[in-house]
């Protein structure tokens, strides 16, 4: 008998899951939340530093008339570095 009340018991009561999931709607929102990644490239500075620009590399007229190889938006505090050839 008190094995009858305690299967009876046992299987009238709710499961839990272990890990309750979140529902799709916010698992798609934090993946799209998420910052996007930046390729970039190492390059050498005319400085003799290594930095790591997202840009692309152009030329630019120097002061005194020359062309000068710079790269472009660049991490640190010069978003344009002259570089290293």
């Amino acid at each position: 008998m008190n094995a009858l009340l305690f299967a009876a018991l046992l299987f009238s009561l709710p499961v839990m899951p272990a890990a309750p999931q979140q529902p799709v709607a916010i698992q798609e929102q934090e993946k799209a939340v998420q910052k996007p990644v930046q390729h970039g490239r190492w390059y050498m500075a005319d400085s003799g530093h290594a930095v790591y620009c997202v840009g692309p590399v152009v030329t630019v007229p120097d002061r005194d008339g020359s062309l000068l190889r710079v790269a472009t938006f660049c991490h640190g505090p010069d978003p344009v570095v002259p570089l290293h050839d």
